[in-house]
């Protein structure tokens, strides 16, 4: 249930308790190549389109659980879907009190929610774009995988500009359906890379795969051997998109190169541990493996 009271030319948004808009904009802000929003004096600025509407968001933070939203360039009329996104985007349905009673008798997880307490899954709401940024950052560094996806942006996306700054949304999958291999491959893509992207693009146009389609699936194996049906979607992707998307708490990337850093860090390994030892270390992480890995990335942008 989305919490959310409509001032007319702003909204508030009713966070839970555990929220923490701090530690939201440093894991926002974790690039200086990002694209798809800005941080501006812990002032949070994203542009979404809702009914071909573009809609350009100032989302701040009021007190330690309301979130403040104005919209620089013209009230919208769809106050209440633009509610519902930022609810979703910052996975504030989550009840992270038993993920905190879980993690605080784990010796790696312990230290991390003490530290980031209030911290949430920032999510990837639009299912497209969560697929298209998990297959983009297949096997590459994080640094061109940001670069790939600028350049994506800014050749097939929309854009508004407002106060001498340009605010970029990412492509639908109609507007990537129509494209050629070559279109994607002129941007340094892999043939491999634009034949997924441009396939799922269009089997998302044509209504094949949808995002409501998931969520009418209920268990974990359904949703996730469903995903790995894609072409181009493998298993580290898949639970990519169920974690950051499908918002599904279970979803567990254990392939993760972040994921391997991160916990060679914090149990002062020489070598990265193998997915062996991060079953054993996940073993009391149940229902909440996607969290863990969350936050472990987390620890990763001190």
């Amino acid at each position: 249930m989305v919490k959310w009271i409509d001032l007319e030319t702003s909204i508030d948004i009713c966070a839970p308790p555990e929220f923490n808009f701090d530690e939201l904009l440093v894991f926002l802000g974790r690039s200086d190549q990002e694209v798809l929003h800005q941080i501006k004096d812990k002032e949070l600025y994203k542009l979404i389109k809702i009914n071909e509407e573009l809609i350009l968001l100032k989302i701040t933070s009021k007190d330690s659980t309301t979130i403040h939203v104005e919209f620089p360039v013209g009230t919208p009329s769809k106050r209440e879907k633009i509610a519902f996104y930022i609810w979703n985007w910052f996975d504030l349905d989550k009840d992270l009190k038993s993920y905190y009673k879980i993690a605080k008798k784990d010796k790696i997880l312990s230290p991390l929610v003490e530290k980031y307490a209030g911290l949430r899954i920032i999510g990837i709401p639009d299912l497209f774009e969560a697929l298209t940024w998990a297959i983009i950052g297949q096997q590459i560094n994080l640094t061109f995988a940001y670069t790939l996806k600028s350049r994506l942006v800014k050749q097939f996306g929309d854009k508004l500009e407002w106060n001498k700054a340009t605010y970029w949304l990412h492509p639908t999958e109609k507007a990537i359906s129509s494209l050629h291999v070559n279109d994607l491959k002129q941007l340094q893509f892999t043939t491999r890379k634009a034949e997924y992207i441009i396939d799922i693009a269009k089997a998302m146009t044509n209504g094949e795969i949808t995002k409501e389609n998931f969520h009418q699936l209920k268990d974990f194996e359904q949703i996730h051997k469903k995903l790995m049906s894609i072409r181009g979607v493998g298993a580290w992707t898949a639970d990519y998109v169920m974690m950051k998307c499908l918002n599904h708490p279970s979803a567990f990337p254990i392939a993760d190169v972040g994921l391997h850093n991160a916990l060679k860090v914090q149990l002062q390994l020489e070598r990265k541990p193998t997915i062996e030892e991060i079953k054993e270390f996940a073993a009391n992480w149940g229902g909440w493996q996607a969290y863990a890995t969350f936050y472990l990335w987390r620890s990763l942008y001190e």
